[in-house]
């Protein structure tokens, strides 16, 4: 075999396996995306109990959802702790990303790990330990607990997101900034902030996603007075189940959908003005 028909020979070699990882990663996605379409699908079922296929369409799940004041209640419950919490988890999230990156302390890698403790340790013992706490200061049950408590587990996305971000981004910037006369905290406005802008955003959205999609340590401290959404479907698996678990599950993933998308367009913007 000559060298132009070896180079040949691994020339469709290499489109046949390109073909081949594209033919997995259709399949891969297939059956993760399965599911959910499921769930669309029988949310917009006219059957009175959950069944697929649906016998017809209606969108009487929807209009159950935000027609009877139990889930629309809840829902409204899980915007009030969604949005204070992630605005909480963005801004100590960044302070602490910024604070590890740029000092030069001892005990940063501890420090670090002790913020990324809610991600590693079970959720059920995090959440024990936060029922144990709140109990003795009475916020169990309460809208500023469950804010609280979200924002414990939404932190450290934040400080993940933000960390990695600052650890491409050169020092030096910020150094001839402060040697022209900027104080620090117009030298992170003006220079570290539109270079981690991205990430912050990021992280933003990660953290609304996880607050809205929390569950077990929600279930420990909320009461039937003030329940997010994802414990009111709880309850509703456990008790008479109907077609309107799926359509706030479809919402649920409608939202994470379009943060995902958010996120893919925010750093495409960042990359094209990069460059």
């Amino acid at each position: 075999m000559t060298g132009g028909e070896e180079l040949s020979a691994a020339g469709r070699g290499a489109v046949w396996w390109h073909r081949l990882r594209a033919l997995i990663c259709v399949l891969v996605g297939l059956y993760l995306v399965a599911p959910l379409v499921i769930v669309l699908i029988i949310s917009f079922s006219s059957a009175p109990f959950l069944s697929f296929p649906p016998p017809g369409l209606s969108l009487q799940w929807y209009d159950n959802l935000f027609g009877n004041p139990v889930w629309l209640r809840s829902l409204i419950t899980s915007i009030e702790i969604l949005v204070p919490t992630s605005i909480l988890a963005t801004l100590l999230g960044t302070a602490a990303a910024y604070g590890l990156a740029r000092s030069r302390l001892p005990a940063a890698a501890a420090i670090q790990g002790f913020l990324m403790a809610p991600v590693v340790v079970p959720v059920i013992i995090t959440a024990a330990g936060i029922f144990g706490f709140f109990r003795h200061i009475g916020l169990n049950g309460t809208l500023p607990g469950l804010i609280l408590a979200h924002t414990v587990l939404t932190v450290p996305y934040v400080v993940a997101t933000v960390g990695a971000a600052l650890s491409v981004v050169d020092a030096r910037l910020e150094d001839a900034a402060r040697t022209l006369g900027a104080s620090p905290l117009v030298c992170f406005r003006r220079i570290t902030l539109p270079l981690i802008l991205p990430a912050v955003l990021s992280g933003l959205l990660f953290a609304m996603v996880t607050s809205f999609d929390e569950l077990i340590v929600s279930l420990f401290i909320s009461t039937p007075r003030v329940r997010p959404v994802t414990v009111q479907m709880w309850s509703n698996i456990r008790g008479d189940v109907d077609p309107t678990i799926a359509a706030i599950a479809t919402l649920l993933f409608g939202f994470s959908l379009l943060a995902l998308l958010a996120d893919h367009l925010a750093r495409r913007r960042s990359a094209g003005g990069a460059r």
